[in-house]
């Protein structure tokens, strides 16, 4: 079988993740000497000022379109629960310490929302009650397991479709037509609307003012991936609210970062204690096109495609941490992982953001059509090379389905190499 990206998995949307860019390697590789970490790998990882910090180990659990779980929609809520709680095992297993569980995928819930319908990836039917609460227990049996769950949101993905009709009678979205955008088969929330913005924060803070989550995490969507040939019609709205901006573009980034700066301030108000991270695509941008982006040469990056200023965030510590999603191997010719890991280092230096690298398990396998992802060595190797870097405090591994299959022994390999002994949540 062919390998699918991340954002083909959870979108249908082929080829994004894998760089299209063309043209001559990325040079400028080398990292600093003095980035060198000299504990083994494996060790506790030690902050600037010598404290002993816990690595991060996660795997995501993608519940859209049945990723990972629950195995299909319609299982009984026994099946669902019984499923979710192998995963769990699975984790402490593979000595990991951390889940990132997906609980808003469509603008739908995987708890009782005050605001929004029952996912339709539990029952196979939007807004009906699946018979128990999956964020509640995930939250409880995780802790139990000492591992902490981290709860996933997609802010403004609305439908893997376009048409409001088939979206629960009473779904925000066919309440306020105006809100969303179709675009590229898919409907969406309109990032740029205020009252739209308040609203999706909104449906977020349900959950965490419920249930004692970990953290906040966010996905890479914010504004589209772009699909050629279409446009992302948000002219209403930018007539409404664009005045005073240089461009479309820079009100488009301000309303990401509106979005960012908003919910940091929210996510602490309400439970002071939970941390809000980010997985961007892992390109800000090419440095071609910005001395202070990365010395890659990839088809897109978040600030230009996504209107999504990633590096900025850090900078402005509105997030506690960011997991780039560097899904390429160690030497690929447009956007190298050897390349990427140093630059968010350095991204990342002085600010108190912790860095946790996405790492590409799903991509390990014997029969992967790129020669890298077919050695069980790979992944191991990637984790070797970060350690060499003071910034990385972890990894997250995607998805949960490989973490349990392991189809070419690369997480055993991985665990073998670098996780030798359990280690306690942050």
């Amino acid at each position: 079988m062919g390998y699918v990206n991340r954002r083909g998995l959870l979108t249908g949307a082929a080829g994004l993740l894998a760089v299209t860019a063309t043209g001559a390697a990325a040079g400028g590789r080398a990292a600093p000497a003095a980035a060198a970490v000299t504990e083994p790998a494996g060790a506790p990882l030690r902050s600037g000022r010598g404290a002993v910090v816990p690595e991060f180990r996660g795997m995501w659990v993608a519940s859209v379109q049945n990723v990972d779980w629950p195995s299909e929609s319609g299982l009984s809520a026994a099946e669902q629960r019984a499923e979710l709680l192998a995963l769990l095992d699975t984790a402490v297993a593979r000595r990991l310490n951390a889940v990132v569980l997906q609980v808003r995928p469509t603008a739908d819930a995987l708890w009782p929302s005050a605001l929004e319908p029952w996912s339709q990836w539990l029952t196979g039917r939007q807004g009906q009650d699946p018979g128990w609460d999956p964020l509640g227990t995930a939250v409880t049996e995780a802790h139990k397991r000492g591992l902490e769950l981290h709860a996933w949101f997609n802010p403004y993905r609305v439908a893997q479709h376009t048409d409001r009709s088939r979206l629960v009678a009473d779904h925000p979205a066919r309440r306020n037509p105006g809100w969303t955008v179709a675009y590229g088969g898919k409907l969406y929330y309109n990032p740029g609307m205020p009252e739209v913005r308040a609203f999706v924060q909104d449906a977020m803070i349900d959950a965490v003012s419920r249930y004692p989550v970990d953290a906040v995490h966010w996905d890479d969507y914010f504004y589209p991936y772009p699909v050629s040939g279409q446009r992302f019609d948000d002219d209403a709205a930018f007539a409404a609210h664009g005045a005073g901006f240089p461009s479309r573009a820079a009100w488009r980034r301000h309303n990401i970062d509106s979005l960012v700066r908003e919910m940091s301030a929210r996510i602490k108000a309400v439970r002071p204690g939970v941390r809000f991270g980010v997985s961007p695509f892992a390109v800000w941008r090419n440095r071609d096109r910005d001395p202070l982006g990365s010395a890659t040469q990839a088809g897109l990056g978040t600030y230009d495609d996504l209107y999504a200023d990633t590096r900025g965030w850090v900078k402005q510590k509105w997030i506690d941490y960011v997991v780039p999603q560097c899904y390429w191997h160690i030497g690929h010719p447009q956007a190298d992982y050897a390349t990427l890991v140093p630059w968010w280092s350095d991204v990342v230096a002085g600010t108190g953001v912790d860095l946790y690298i996405g790492e590409a398990l799903y991509r390990c396998d014997a029969d992967s059509a790129t020669a890298a992802w077919r050695d069980p060595a790979e992944l191991s190797r990637h984790l070797t090379l970060a350690h060499r870097y003071a910034g990385v405090r972890g990894h997250v591994h995607f998805s949960a389905k490989q973490v349990v299959a392991d189809p070419n022994g690369a997480m055993a390999r991985v665990v073998a190499d670098h996780y030798p002994t359990a280690v306690p949540p942050r």
